[in-house]
């Protein structure tokens, strides 16, 4: 056993030189290698998150500028919808008023007519009467002749 001993001695020994290079290794490895990579990961990381963030903070800007483009859409058609009511508002008082207007001149005109109408009333009823009072006694003169004519020769 005495001799198992002494080759794992030997062999741990034989393996310091090895243990130390391996450990000189890692280090180098740790301070010419890993520090540097981790370091331009960690600046790649910080561009391409900025870059992100600068993406996500561009499309906010976008979004909010769509809305308030979408508001102000919005606020342009509602005061034309305004303006286009108002004027049709006007434009259907304005007509309310000539129709008014038109009415209230036919009724004085209709008014007027039945005035005059009414006071030529018994004027044209006077007309009349004389008119037919004459115009009996024409046809009667017209008539009454022959009749007259033919009474006599009758009583002759």
């Amino acid at each position: 056993m005495q001799t198992i001993l002494n080759q794992l001695g030997e062999m741990l020994l034989g393996s310091v030189p090895t243990v130390i290079f391996f450990l000189i290794l890692l280090a180098a490895y740790a301070v010419l290698v890993r520090r540097p990579l981790e370091k331009v990961l960690a600046e790649r990381h910080a561009r391409t998150g900025g870059a992100m963030d600068e993406a996500h903070a561009a499309i906010r800007t976008a979004e909010e500028k769509t809305a308030h483009y979408e508001a102000r859409l919005r606020e342009a058609r509602t005061d034309m919808f305004a303006a286009r009511a108002a004027r049709q508002k006007t434009a259907t008082a304005a007509r309310d008023k000539a129709l008014a207007e038109a009415r209230e001149a036919a009724q004085r005109r209709i008014d007027a007519a039945r005035d005059s109408v009414e006071r030529s009333g018994p004027e044209a009823k006077a007309q009349l009467d004389a008119g037919a009072a004459s115009l009996t006694e024409s046809v009667i003169a017209a008539i009454l002749p022959h009749r007259r004519n033919a009474g006599a020769g009758a009583a002759q």
